[in-house]
């Protein structure tokens, strides 16, 4: 069993110890069980990541995260960037995640498609942490949202994380440098430099950045190496 498998089974063996909200009739509807995770997709080598909030009911049924509306824009933002042309090409749009990584704060699906309060995440976070620190081998992260981006709270100084975000003009042109770590299966912390770049969330509730977020996803891209 590689180490990967080890944290996806700790991940549902830790859903399995006490209950937390869970859109238990989606996953029904899907024949998924709701406590295996769907914690990520895509190229664990990739440089760059997209971090989301949580899964919704198409990431359920699918069995990967972002891969709704929300992550359909994304994908089609990064097939722009690589081919500079645009596509609804399924099939296309799989492909680029040869390139990426997507994964989310929880990975599993709350009611309603409501936040998960700070214990369920706080509760999922050792898990997320070996993800990105461990696994994962690149060091760029782009975040969808507020919930997404104050994640990374804890692994950087704290009012120098605040001044960044409340810097509205641009928090979406900007990049902030934090040290993520997270603790291996010895028990040794492991430390890793990681550029965290947020963005809105791209849903078209998000009436304010829904329109914009194609343009300002492109101006992202356009600084990266993927």
């Amino acid at each position: 069993m590689s180490n990967l498998e080890e944290l996806i089974n700790a991940i549902q063996i830790e859903a399995q110890s006490a209950d937390f909200p869970l859109d238990i009739p989606v996953y029904e509807s899907a024949q998924k069980n709701p406590t295996k995770p769907i914690l990520y997709y895509g190229n664990l080598k990739s440089n760059v990541c997209f971090f989301g909030r949580d899964l919704g009911r198409d990431e359920v049924i699918a069995g990967q995260p972002l891969i709704g509306a929300s992550g359909t824009l994304v994908r089609q933002g990064f097939y722009q960037a690589i081919y500079k042309e645009s596509t609804n090409d399924k099939d296309k749009l799989m492909a680029v995640c040869d390139r990426l990584l997507l994964t989310n704060t929880v990975p599993y699906k709350p009611p309603e498609n409501k936040a998960y309060g700070v214990r369920v995440k706080r509760r999922f976070r050792p898990f997320i942490e070996q993800l990105l620190t461990i696994h994962w081998q690149g060091n760029h992260i782009i975040t969808l949202g507020t919930e997404a981006f104050k994640w990374f709270e804890p692994y950087t100084d704290k009012e120098t994380f605040n001044q960044f975000w409340a810097d509205k003009d641009h928090r979406y042109q900007k990049s902030i440098q934090v040290t993520l770590n997270a603790t291996d299966n010895q028990g040794n912390l492991v430390k890793k430099q990681t550029l965290i770049s947020p963005l809105p969330h791209p849903s078209p509730l998000n009436q304010r950045y829904y329109r914009l977020f194609p343009g300002m996803l492109q101006a992202r891209l356009a600084n990266l190496e993927f």
